[in-house]
């Protein structure tokens, strides 16, 4: 992590790198969290040996707030051509979007704002039952710059994204998960321990399965079946290259794979047993 990181504090334990937001009093996105953040998404699309980015806060209330409201004071007199390149949010969020390492969010508190445009921009987002999600920008004469308008409608409908983000309300985390604006909401206590133990399985898995799994699954959005299903043969026959599958496949056959007993009642925690 470089060394004037100050909007966010990053460790590192096996295959697992915990980036905790501490930039009080709101945790704002400022300029300078936007840098940051900049920083770091470019070293981890070289970063091989982190296989799991997991998301958190300092702060008991807020999860990552909004933007500094202060930098849009400034009287617009003309609308601008429109843009062929993504503006910095955008931009910031798609490269989390696409990083090559499973990335999950654990909101304990308040998303506001580009809160909940982070959250649904890492490949998972889990939530305490305390927390709230909420989409402001409509009642500030404004949209959601920060991917909202897209992301939320290809996750939750346009129905419910428009009520998301024109309602302008406090969503709590159940309603968040039934809408499909985060994957789970649990009790405070289990909320850390899951995580916890999510991210740490998930590094245990090659890093190449976890970024080409990426890449077929988002190989389902916006185009036929029969071109997504050919993506999803080119990853699998990309992951079949190397040897790792390979030697995976064979000491779980060596654990006692594909016996009755085995499949019944191993199967899902020898998975844990294949680390390289």
């Amino acid at each position: 992590m470089p060394a004037d990181t100050n909007t966010f504090r990053r460790s590192d334990a096996a295959g697992v790198a915990r980036i905790v937001f501490d930039n009080p009093p709101l945790n704002l996105v400022t300029p300078a969290m936007i840098g940051e953040l900049t920083r770091l998404f470019d070293g981890l699309r070289s970063d091989t040996a982190t296989r799991v980015v997991v998301f958190d806060s300092a702060d008991p209330v807020f999860f990552i707030g909004h933007a500094d409201l202060t930098l849009f004071l400034e009287p617009r007199d003309a609308v601008p051509p429109k843009s062929a390149t993504l503006n910095p949010l955008q931009n910031l969020l798609e490269t989390l979007r696409t990083l090559p390492q499973a990335t999950v969010a654990m909101l304990d508190g308040r998303a506001v704002g580009i809160g909940p445009e982070f959250l649904t921009s890492c490949d998972m987002a889990f939530a305490s039952d305390r927390s709230v999600l909420l989409q402001f920008e409509a009642a500030m004469g404004v949209v959601p710059g920060a991917t909202g308008s897209q992301r939320l409608p290809r996750l939750l409908g346009r129905m419910r994204a428009l009520e998301v983000i024109l309602g302008c309300d406090e969503i709590p985390a159940d309603l968040a998960e039934r809408y499909g604006l985060i994957n789970r909401a649990f009790p405070q206590a289990e909320l850390r321990p899951f995580v916890e133990r999510l991210a740490r399985r998930i590094a245990t898995f090659p890093a190449k399965a976890i970024t080409l799994n990426k890449v077929a699954v988002d190989a389902a959005d916006g185009q036929p079946l029969h071109q997504g299903l050919l993506e999803e043969a080119h990853a699998l026959n990309q992951a079949l290259v190397g040897g790792e599958a390979q030697r995976r496949m064979k000491a779980f056959l060596d654990l006692g794979a594909q016996t009755p007993e085995f499949e019944r009642q191993h199967f899902a925690a020898a998975l844990d047993k294949l680390q390289a």
